[in-house]
């Protein structure tokens, strides 16, 4: 048998400037899995390289943040969590200068495999914050660090964009890094030390998730609603710039003025967790999920309005679906926290692993959605996404009292 430990427990509220903390170092770290992708324009003529080469940068940076959930956010249950988002902070900021000082492709994509990988602090900072808060406002510490993790998403498109156009890539890279760096050793001297929960041997430690899996029912439920909704999140996303520029005409810079809008949305992270602290996390995901299902669904109604409400439409329902979106994921991680303290980082491994599949799957779906059926084949996709969602979170127990039930 393996020792375990409890994990760090508290009744002292988390002091706010440290949750600003965390949500900082959560958005500084997950925001440098997306500089690249407005910036691949430039990189092509800048490193006089082809659009295949140059669309590995930001593939190679998805697979690493993958494999970084599914091997290394684990760890954070078997060391201080403390010390492994310092480490992992250290590294991100070096493979982020690596990047700004790319001299050719190859480098380049070593740094990008690199920057995937090490950005995954965000995964070791979300159940940090867990583990530092009471029972009675996990909900809402959570919440707020996981709009940090969300804004970081969702702004640093905006930001790369401007920033590469007008000052160069490399700037983009390197203000990157020294934001990194900066927020590392914020948390560093801010943060108390968090015990490991297990003396688990790594083998076992990633054997162990299989079995997580296995025992929690409500763990397998909030990780398939969350993937739905992924799908659906990412194929509006992932399609939203062709079809905005195809149907009306428009530039990235309002593409990117929808991501304002979806940031907005994001900020609904807080009120969910304070609403699961209340109520319970089980009803929020229904009010959650039949809101992004809703917002979906609004968007059949484009062909009945004009060009400039069509536009406006299309604005309200993504504030609508991210309002929905985001406040599920905060009630599914408190749901899955409370399944077994002690492996809240491998839990959370393995919920963060199905919203991936479902954001790629979302992607893919959502291509091939616009390419044969144009948008209202996209807005078909994203509402049977979210209503599976919405019945999944239907179908499930009123509240996680049968946390510990096994399948």
């Amino acid at each position: 048998m393996t020792a375990t430990h409890a994990p760090l427990s508290t009744e002292k509220p988390v002091a706010p400037r440290h949750v600003l903390m965390l949500a900082t170092g959560a958005g500084f770290s997950v925001a440098s899995i997306y500089y690249s992708q407005p910036m691949l324009g430039i990189l092509i003529t800048d490193l006089h390289t082809r659009i295949g080469l140059v669309g590995l940068i930001p593939t190679l940076t998805q697979i690493g943040y993958a494999l970084g959930i599914l091997l290394l956010a684990p760890l954070g249950d078997r060391h201080d969590r403390r010390g492994i988002i310092a480490i992992k902070g250290v590294l991100l900021t070096l493979a982020l200068l690596l990047s700004a000082v790319s001299g050719g492709i190859t480098m380049l994509l070593v740094a990008s495999l690199a920057i995937g990988i090490t950005a995954t602090m965000a995964q070791d900072i979300v159940p940090a914050s867990a583990a530092l808060s009471p029972a009675a406002q996990r909900g809402k510490t959570v919440g707020t660090v996981m709009t940090g993790l969300l804004l970081g998403i969702l702004l640093s498109r905006v930001l790369s964009g401007i920033v590469a156009e007008y000052f160069g890539w490399r700037v983009m890279f390197a203000v990157a890094a020294a934001m990194v760096m900066a927020i590392t050793l914020i948390l560093w001297r801010s943060l108390p030390a968090m015990p490991a929960s297990t003396r688990m041997s790594y083998p076992a430690l990633l054997g162990s998730m299989y079995h997580l899996w296995k025992r929690y029912r409500p763990l397998r439920r909030a990780t398939l609603a969350q993937a739905l909704l992924s799908v659906g999140f990412s194929a509006f996303w992932s399609t939203l710039a062709v079809m905005l520029h195809d149907v009306y005409h428009t530039g990235s810079a309002v593409a990117g003025a929808f991501g304002l809008a979806g940031a907005a949305g994001a900020l609904a992270a807080p009120l969910a967790g304070t609403l699961a602290d209340r109520h319970g996390p089980a009803i929020v995901t229904r009010i959650g999920t039949a809101l992004a299902t809703l917002s979906f669904a609004a968007m059949f109604l484009l062909p009945l309005l004009s060009p400039a409400a069509q536009l406006a439409l299309i604005v309200v329902s993504a504030i609508g679906f991210d309002f929905g979106v985001q406040s599920t994921l905060v009630s599914h991680q408190s749901i899955i926290f409370s399944l077994e303290p002690a492996a809240r980082s491998r839990l959370n491994a393995l919920m963060f692993t199905g919203v991936f599949i479902g954001m790629a799957v979302g992607s893919a779906l959502g291509s091939l959605a616009l390419e044969w059926a144009g948008w209202q084949g996209v807005v078909a996709l994203l509402t049977l996404a979210g209503a599976g969602s919405f019945i999944v979170r239907l179908l499930s127990p009123d509240t996680a009292q049968g946390a510990h039930a096994a399948a």
